[in-house]
């Protein structure tokens, strides 16, 4: 192998000129002169599919990194699989990329296991099987070299509230106290704990939990959080929940520096790839993170809220008054002059006095077009190209943070639309491909006469 080439490609990619670097192993592969050793071919096509997994390239990567593997001499496979799994994830074939992070677990020259543990987890929670991920993030916390366990404990806690099992997620959650973390991760964690005190009857505890979250003013709580909150005070004003100590806060959890906007308690995990890294980079990169949320407890407002039918009666009898006035008046003018051509002019005019009327009503009930409905079928049936229907205020991080929470299904159960003028909130269930259902709150605002979606969140079923 041409040594200096590849020296010079490793510069490149150290420098972040990642199609410069390409090209560089490109030809170090394809030098006559200096013939690659085995072993060597399948270094060059491992690191040509870590610049093109940089430049966007996931497909091209995976049939580089599927050569990499063919090379039985090079003893970097388990690396492999999991950049396999990751470009997988990326292309939302969790199917593969399943396949792939459990290849790369059982390579034993593979010592980042835990890596291949969490992505395999997400891998999971995408087609719906929270057992199955509980148990990829249970090995990853458990992994002697993950240098960060809490992320995993956190994923393994919100594992444990989708099974219906709360008090393994306090034991989770607060398995993760004894390790250091951010002030983010540290807030987060209290959010996510609080609301598992809440479904174990620890209302207490849960006061104190959701007080330290919010303490140093940094962290918003989200709306299922806040609501459990809010149940949580109001069980122990009333003296119905046991009185306990405040828990100690997490060691080293200094203030964050500033507040990072509405939080979603969710858990800072790489999914989807977009967190793709190269495996053994020796230059490092900075993996992407995708949150995944807590189910909204209580669900949309019962139906009812408004009786739309009544108030189009309402409306519409009050309009043909009108037009029976006007009518009258038409008629007199008519006995004298004669003029069908003004009857037709005003018969049109209060057609569509009443037609704008009609419109207006609709409009302050929530109705528009495209309809709310309408959005969310679309959102749901190709969320890679769903941009066109992100409110212009969705920064282009969050629009894509939110298509990797979404998972593809041409015809989503939509459970409720809660309506204003202003904003709406359709509730939805979407069926994974594995068989399995996740549950999404979608929030949108009014574009015109449309809707456009400003945010979405991953909802597991009630904890009481």
């Amino acid at each position: 192998m041409n040594n200096q080439l590849f020296q010079q490609a490793r510069s490149a990619y150290a420098q972040k000129d990642y199609q410069g670097a390409l090209e560089a192993y490109q030809q170090c592969l394809q030098d006559a002169a200096n013939p690659v050793a085995p072993g060597e071919a399948g270094q060059l096509h491992h690191q040509i599919g870590n610049c093109l997994v940089k430049l966007k390239a996931p497909n091209e990567a995976i049939q580089s990194y599927t050569q990499a593997i063919a090379d039985e001499a090079y003893d970097a496979r388990g690396a492999v699989h999991y950049n396999l799994g990751m470009a997988y994830a990326a292309l939302h074939d969790y199917e593969n990329a399943v396949q792939n992070f459990e290849a790369a677990v059982s390579d034993a020259k593979y010592d980042s296991s835990y890596k291949a543990y969490t992505g395999m987890g997400n891998a999971l929670l995408k087609m719906g099987k929270s057992a199955e991920a509980g148990v990829a993030f249970r090995n990853a916390a458990l992994d002697e070299a993950n240098p960060d366990p809490t992320k995993a404990l956190l994923n393994l806690g919100v594992c444990f509230m989708a099974l219906n099992r709360p008090a393994d997620a306090v034991a989770s959650y607060e398995s993760a106290l004894q390790f250091d973390m951010q002030p983010t991760m540290h807030n987060r964690l209290y959010a996510n704990l609080g609301q598992a005190y809440v479904a174990t009857g620890q209302m207490q505890k849960a006061v104190n939990a959701f007080e330290q979250s919010i303490a140093d003013k940094t962290y918003f709580l989200s709306d299922s959080a806040s609501v459990d909150y809010q149940r949580a005070i109001a069980a122990v004003a009333q003296g119905t929940s046991e009185i306990t100590q405040v828990m100690t806060p997490v060691s080293g959890a200094a203030p964050a520096a500033a507040a990072g906007g509405a939080d979603t308690s969710g858990i800072d995990v790489p999914a989807d790839g977009s967190g793709m890294y190269a495996e053994q980079d020796p230059y490092g990169t900075q993996a992407q993170t995708s949150p995944y949320y807590y189910t909204d407890p209580y669900g949309p407002e019962a139906a009812g809220q408004y009786d739309t039918a009544a108030a189009d009666d309402r409306f519409f009898s009050a309009s043909d008054e009108e037009l029976e006035q006007w009518s009258r008046g038409v008629a007199k003018q008519e006995r004298k002059r004669k003029n069908v051509g003004l009857k037709v002019l005003v018969v049109i005019i209060l057609l569509v006095l009443v037609a704008f009327g009609a419109g207006v009503f609709m409009y302050t009930q929530g109705w528009g077009y495209p309809s709310q409905d309408s959005v969310v079928t679309q959102l749901f049936a190709d969320p890679d190209n769903a941009s066109s229907l992100y409110s212009a205020e969705v920064s282009d991080s969050s629009a894509a943070s939110m298509t990797d929470a979404l998972v593809k299904d041409s015809a989503p159960t939509i459970n409720a639309v809660e309506k204003s003028m202003t904003d709406s909130t359709a509730y939805v269930t979407a069926s994974t491909e594995g068989g399995g259902q996740m549950q999404y709150k979608v929030s949108m605002v009014r574009d015109m006469i449309g809707w456009k979606v400003s945010n979405v969140e991953l909802y597991f079923p009630s904890q009481n």
